[in-house]
């Protein structure tokens, strides 16, 4: 159940990961936030039981090192993340590099630094009281983590005053993440303590991640605060998928009428065919399609179908046509009206197509 529960979040975080990597090349933003979900996908499926075996064959408990790294470089990627959308991310950037680097370097040296590791499944509880390079190992990473959750709930509570819809949803799963997190460090020391204190420590079996508290706090809240962390670092992405959605479909809609004005109009095609995202795209298709529209004749106050038949009727050559003045208009309007025009050019094209082809059979 255990490894179920670390693989599927793992796969989970992995896959929104790798489709942030494919949008960030697209878009130009949102690198890090692509390095932090593969991070913490990662570090998952390092730490699931069954990957732990495997991995403890190159080197003993060495899925348990490669997990906690892979965790704190995404901590840190997703403390950087919640600064980029607050717009504090210059602010305390480098502390935040520094104390990362430290972290990594410090957690890599201890633990080679210690002999006598446990193959299997990385459990150190039986071995901090005669390996102080354990104890340092756990407190520095938990310190660590500590550092990092305190600053992303931080950033995220001075946030969500000043934001709003699916921003401020976001940012309110992050915070939730957040208590869920700092619940499994302080059970972390809490654990490492108790250890310390015992001469015989024996690590509690654990049936299910919620099966007992301390099971929940090493297990389960790990779990649920990714979950958390991968949904709210989603939500305020999906009114800009929502956006990009309909600029494909006006794309689409566009792009009979838009071919047959540049086919008439060659000068209204621009030199620069348009940005890498498709909201830039869009804008020049939209100014290529205003421009053939006005040197047609069609003015802005032309019912849709009267501007596609318009259209529609101009002759196959080329001409000198003076474009008339035309009003501004805000975007959202000019899109519905182009989209009005496309539409109906789009039926009467189709229309014309089909009186044709019985009689060319």
């Amino acid at each position: 159940m255990i490894d179920v529960l670390f693989l599927g979040v793992g796969v989970f975080a992995l896959a929104v990961g790798i489709w942030r990597v494919v949008r960030a090349r697209r878009t130009g933003a949102g690198a890090g936030l692509a390095v932090s979900l593969i991070a913490l996908g990662a570090a998952f499926c390092f730490l699931a039981n069954r990957a732990q075996l495997v991995e403890s064959e190159i080197y003993p408990s060495l899925g348990r090192l490669l997990s906690n790294l892979a965790t704190m470089v995404a901590a840190y990627g997703i403390g950087l993340t919640v600064a980029e959308i607050s717009g504090t991310r210059d602010r305390g950037r480098r502390t935040r590099l520094v104390a990362l680097a430290v972290a990594l370097a410090l957690l890599t040296v201890m633990f080679f630094g210690t002999r006598g590791l446990p193959r299997g499944v990385g459990v150190f509880d039986e071995l901090y009281r005669t390996h102080p390079t354990l104890v340092v190992y756990v407190f520095v990473y938990t310190a660590y983590l500590g550092f990092a959750v305190l600053d992303i709930g931080v950033v995220a509570a001075v946030t969500i005053r000043a934001s709003g819809g699916a921003l401020r949803a976001g940012l309110a799963v992050l915070l939730l993440a957040s208590a869920f997190a700092v619940a499994y460090l302080a059970g972390k020391v809490v654990a490492t303590i108790r250890a310390l204190q015992s001469d015989h420590p024996v690590q509690a079996l654990c049936r299910g991640p919620f099966s007992t508290l301390p099971c929940a706090l090493d297990v389960g809240f790990p779990a649920v605060s990714v979950l958390l962390i991968v949904v709210g670092l989603t939500i305020p992405a999906i009114p800009g998928l929502a956006a990009a959605r309909r600029d494909a479909k006006t794309l689409r809609l566009l792009r009979p009428l838009r071919e047959h004005l540049t086919r008439r109009f060659p000068d209204i095609v621009r030199i620069d065919p348009g940005g890498s995202s498709r909201r830039e795209r869009l804008l020049t298709a939209m100014s290529e399609t205003n421009d053939g529209l006005i040197l047609a004749g069609v003015t802005p106050g032309l019912p849709a179908r009267a501007a596609a038949r318009l259209v529609r009727d101009l002759p196959d050559e080329p001409g000198e046509t003076e474009p008339p003045a035309a009003a501004a208009e805000p975007f959202a309007a000019d899109v519905a009206r182009l989209r009005a025009i496309a539409r109906a050019y789009r039926k009467l094209d189709n229309a014309t197509a089909d009186e044709v082809s019985p009689q060319a059979g």
